[in-house]
């Protein structure tokens, strides 16, 4: 169960951060995301990958 756990907050940790470049534009991929630029997808970025870290510090006890 730790390492089902581990690996969903590893992916919710790395959606975050892909959420976090498009909503800061840096990652333009794909071309055609309607998050590109929208500061809004920053900040929902931001708390999923605290949800991720949350969640790997649990699974990691």
């Amino acid at each position: 169960m730790k390492t089902v756990t581990t690996i969903i907050g590893v992916l919710a940790l790395l959606m975050g951060l892909l959420w976090i470049g498009q909503g800061t534009g840096y990652i333009h991929w794909p071309a055609s995301s309607f998050m590109l630029d929208q500061r809004i997808w920053a900040l929902w970025g931001t708390l999923l990958a605290v949800v991720g870290i949350v969640v790997i510090r649990i699974g990691r006890r």
